[in-house]
């Protein structure tokens, strides 16, 4: 199968530099939504051959094309003609001896369960068209039927006042023979309202071939529902997150509002999850059996196992949260985190490519950064890993049992050894030994008749 994505237009009414087609849908653009689904049906056919009709804002689209796991043809529309014309910049790239699809990178949703029911229904010789029913057709081309069968589209300037009340309407995804589709895209001219060559007017020749005219329709109108303003990006977001809301519903994970989230990725969820109000997964997310997701959280490529709790207001980025571990409120990790099991991650606490073995807890105002922690430590509020010397970076060690006093600096490289013991406020520059208490402060004292400025008068 052929499968031909036409994204070359401009998109004035999305006010922006950025290419429409590259306008993000659930944190993908909307040009990768079409490409993955193209890819999800025609790897079920052989020699299966993707082209995108490029224009506006080139090189950016190429730049994405150019990162695709599969090759991805491309061809240049330098004037946008019209429909007809862009699919006629990627025949020379199209095998005669199969279907051609055409996609539109603008239209984002359509299911790869509708796209294959349109490529079974037109096989190998008939035309087919995706269409339908819409209450307020305004602006879209019209479904032309005679004695039931399609016998032409009539595009809304065209169209006469009884075709302007037919509801069926062409969403512009079409399968034709590619060889068929060639003859009639020579033939089609631009003699019409906008001066334009349509590709709905092979519709009419295929008729007149003799070609069978056949139709599928989607299971829901957004399907087929296309991105010409942020208002529609933002409706098509919504809607596709209310999508995924409810597969996560049916799986059983409990979304105390499934208005309220927002997944621009991948998130695979155990029994029993539970996810408040306003969280945001990104990339990869994997949630275990009975983790619960507090409200306003942000995860992005991260596992959290069984038995979790993230607590509200927490950011974990390509980290890894251990069984019945307890993270947040207001709680950072960063990338290279590896938590292991119940592990305390308090309020403000950031950890940044850090390793904690089991038990261990750090509760308040801490930052741990480039450090492997023992099993069973504390460490108190205030702390801090100096793993940067303006120029390079370097790893701290505590070891198991030790406890950290408060308002502690740890100047890497240094060790802590297994159950030491820093007072509060140290500031270790050599290694602690096991078993000891270390200290650094200076001795207290009291500075007799001494008197706190005042304020000069002026």
């Amino acid at each position: 199968m052929n499968v031909v994505i036409l994204a070359a237009g401009m998109g004035k009414r999305m006010q922006s530099a950025l290419p429409k087609v590259l306008h993000p849908l659930a944190g993908k653009p909307l040009l990768q939504h079409v490409l993955d689904t193209a890819r999800s049906v025609s790897n079920q056919h052989a020699s299966a051959k993707v082209c995108v009709i490029y224009g506006h804002g080139g090189a950016a689209v190429q730049e994405l094309l150019a990162k695709q796991p599969e090759p991805v043809a491309m061809a240049l529309q330098e004037q946008q003609l019209g429909t007809g014309h862009a699919v006629m910049q990627a025949l020379p790239q199209l095998d005669d001896s199969v279907p051609t699809l055409i996609l539109y990178g603008d239209v984002p949703l359509t299911s790869a369960a509708t796209l294959q029911q349109l490529v079974d229904v037109a096989g190998n010789d008939k035309l087919g068209i995706l269409t339908v029913e819409q209450d307020d057709p305004f602006g879209l081309g019209r479904i032309v039927r005679e004695q039931g069968q399609i016998v032409r589209i009539v595009e809304q300037k065209d169209a006469s006042e009884a075709e302007r009340a037919i509801k069926e309407i062409n969403s512009g995804i079409m399968v034709a023979p590619t060889v068929k589709l060639k003859q009639w895209l020579s033939a089609i001219r631009n003699d019409n309202a906008q001066g334009e060559y349509y590709l709905t007017d092979i519709v009419a020749l295929a008729v007149a071939d003799g070609v069978p005219v056949v139709s599928a329709q989607p299971a829901a109108v957004w399907e087929v529902a296309g991105v010409n303003s942020k208002v529609q990006l933002a409706e098509l977001e919504r809607i596709h997150q209310r999508n995924i809301a409810n597969r996560l519903l049916e799986q059983g994970v409990t979304l105390l509002d499934p208005a309220r989230i927002d997944v621009r990725g991948e998130l695979v969820c155990g029994r029993d999850v539970t996810i408040d109000v306003g969280c945001v997964f990104e990339g990869k997310v994997e949630l275990g059996d009975g983790v619960t997701v507090a409200a306003n959280s942000v995860i992005i490529n991260a596992r959290i196992l069984a038995g979790a709790q993230i607590k509200p207001f927490c950011h974990i980025e390509d980290a890894v949260v251990g069984e019945v571990s307890i993270i947040g409120p207001y709680a950072r990790l960063r990338p290279g985190t590896v938590l292991a099991e119940d592990v305390h991650v308090g309020n403000f606490v950031e950890i940044k490519n850090g390793q904690v073995a089991a038990h261990s807890k750090a509760n308040h105002l801490a930052y741990i950064g480039d450090a492997t922690i023992g099993a069973r430590v504390n460490i108190g509020a205030g702390t801090i890993t100096c793993n940067y010397d303006g120029a390079n970076k370097s790893r701290t060690v505590i070891e198991d049992d030790a406890f950290i006093g408060s308002d502690s600096q740890l100047v890497a490289p240094v060790t802590v050894g297994k159950g030491a013991t820093l007072g509060a406020g140290t500031t270790l520059t050599k290694d602690a030994p096991a078993g000891k208490l270390t200290i650094s402060r200076p001795r207290q004292i009291t500075i007799e008749n001494w008197v706190r400025p005042v304020k000069t008068k002026k």
